[in-house]
């Protein structure tokens, strides 16, 4: 189900890229997934670039704010969760162990949204929809394709998602070993693992598709980005761990025959 007009409480819904050279970031994505961009006037100065895959959202660029490029934090992805209520949901938020960075405020008229750590130190956004869903299109090349926790405390963060957005949690077996799922609504919207390293901070990845691993790795570096890892297979399909020119990580999946 590629098309969405709408997404059930707790799955991710949007992604977006906050980083140090807008212009630079917007070339690189765009030579990369094809992304073209309609760049929208936000009240604090700037322009929020919404991606578009056809006439459809897929993703959205942003400079980083003068407060975060002064604290040295580097560009990254942030993962945005769909809520009913903004309000109520980070309400539960201190309650259930997490701690809240950016209290509930209106985005004009696109939706009311608030910024969340979880218990292990990851930072979502939490997004209440009014005329912007989120992603209209997904699972696709060039679209988000999953969303993935790193966090070496799962049990942690398991109960904190599950309390405040209602997500359940399955047991998977990915090839590496347990994977835990997420679930909202019956259906698999994310999941949960341990970082790469014991030193990496908590975080929630970004996976976009493709529709061949290896060719996207190929053209990141030749978009002057950089291969982390891969491209290698899984028993899902083929992925590449990517960072873009800027310092901004982020994970392509081979689109095979998921659904979503």
């Amino acid at each position: 189900m590629p098309e969405r007009t709408s997404y059930v409480q707790g799955t991710p819904n949007w992604v977006d890229l906050q980083t140090s050279d807008q212009e630079a970031a917007k070339a690189f994505y765009g030579g990369l997934f094809g992304w073209t961009y309609v760049d929208e006037p936000v009240p604090q100065g700037g322009v929020y670039s919404m991606a578009f895959i056809g006439d459809k959202t897929v993703a959205a660029i942003s400079a980083q704010g003068p407060d975060m490029a002064a604290q040295g934090i580097p560009p990254m992805w942030n993962t945005y969760i769909a809520v009913d209520d903004v309000d109520a949901t980070t309400a539960r938020v201190a309650g259930a162990g997490g701690m809240v960075a950016m209290e509930p405020f209106d985005v004009m008229d696109a939706g009311r949204m608030s910024g969340v750590m979880d218990p292990t130190g990851a930072f979502c956004m939490l997004w209440q929809a009014k005329n912007h869903i989120g992603g209209q299109l997904v699972n696709e090349p060039g679209t988000l394709i999953w969303n993935e926790l790193q966090t070496a405390d799962t049990e942690a963060a398991v109960s904190f998602y599950e309390a405040v957005v209602g997500l359940e949690t399955e047991e998977s077996d990915v090839g590496g070993g347990p994977y835990t799922m997420f679930k909202a609504g019956g259906r698999v919207v994310a999941g949960t693992m341990p970082p790469a390293s014991a030193d990496m901070p908590s975080h929630w990845s970004v996976y976009f598709g493709t529709a061949d691993a290896a060719t996207t790795a190929g053209r990141t570096k030749e978009l002057g980005g950089s291969v982390i890892a891969g491209p290698f297979d899984t028993p899902i399909g083929p992925m590449a761990v990517l960072r873009d020119p800027q310092g901004a990580f982020f994970s392509v999946f081979q689109v095979g025959d998921q659904e979503g």
